[in-house]
């Protein structure tokens, strides 16, 4: 019994994890209506900064807001320089050329950090807890926190604020949104930053909980999130971050505790045909669209 429920807090750590990438892509595609996969590069990013700055100065949380300053920046850049000028085309241009970013980002990180696995050996604040005699390591524990404080924050700016209130405007109807006197580009500029930086700190928390970076760490987020965001419903956060636990609950269960023969990153393209099937505007989505 103690193993199922390590195994489920693992579970649910993994997907809090999946959930800070999952919003910042559901967050871009409910405003612009593209599918940013170079967000997977962000993250990446972030995971980088973070590492460099912290062995600079020792300080996970100085590391944390650096890391999502940059990524916020940069996702403020690829915003303005690649998809602005893009939008007038069909959907699927700026689509490829976000893989082409993220691509393109994969050969940066590795000809700027080397082609090899760094270490993320972190010093970090929480030591290991025991409910009964179920242990949750430190690196879970900071998953758990951060995880918890970031979607507060998110869920008090969108829902709360009238900024959030903007947000959410701008992402039902951009044009009605602007005729309201809404400047629906900062807002859209804003909505990247937020991702990205959200994105970085997803990065820095896989990165201390694996002990590692490296150059293609995006990839499997990169079309994982892509199925998330769809089996949540396009353009919700609350179906984002419902999918991304449930997902990292069912990986963790079926395949690391039940042994399920089945390969780890198969469930969430599973999950995304099976609610296609059963639901193609995704479990939170409406149908007919926005």
């Amino acid at each position: 019994m103690n193993m199922f429920i390590e195994q489920l807090l693992n579970g649910v750590a993994v997907g809090a994890i999946y959930a800070l990438i999952t919003l910042g892509l559901a967050l871009v595609y409910g405003v612009l209506r593209i599918l940013h996969v170079a967000h997977a590069a962000i993250y990446t990013a972030g995971a980088y900064v973070g590492l460099f700055v912290y062995r600079a100065t020792g300080s996970i949380p100085l590391a944390t807001l650096a890391a999502m300053a940059v990524c916020g920046v940069l996702g403020i850049l690829i915003e303005r320089a690649v998809y602005s000028p893009l939008l007038k085309y069909p959907p699927y241009v700026p689509l490829i050329s976000s893989i082409a970013m993220f691509l393109g980002f994969q050969e940066l990180f590795r000809l700027l950090a080397g082609p090899y696995i760094i270490a993320f050996n972190a010093r970090l604040p929480l030591s290991d807890a025991f409910i009964g005699h179920v242990r949750i390591s430190a690196p879970i524990l900071i998953i758990y926190v951060t995880s918890t404080l970031v979607l507060i924050a998110l869920w008090l700016l969108l829902y709360r604020t009238e900024i959030g209130l903007a947000i959410r405007a701008t992402s039902q109807d951009r044009a009605i949104a602007s005729t309201m006197g809404m400047d629906a580009r900062s807002l859209i500029s804003l909505t990247f930053f937020i991702g990205s930086a959200v994105a970085a700190i997803a990065g820095i928390l896989v990165g201390m909980h694996y002990n590692q970076v490296y150059p293609t760490m995006g990839t499997v987020p990169a079309y994982k999130s892509l199925a998330l965001i769809v089996v949540g419903g396009l353009g919700s956060l609350p179906g984002a971050v419902f999918a991304s636990l449930l997902l990292g609950v069912l990986e963790t269960l079926l395949i690391g505790y039940a042994n399920v023969p089945l390969p780890r990153d198969s469930l969430a393209f599973i999950a995304m045909i099976a609610v296609l099937l059963w639901r193609p505007q995704g479990l939170f989505g409406r149908k007919g669209g926005r």
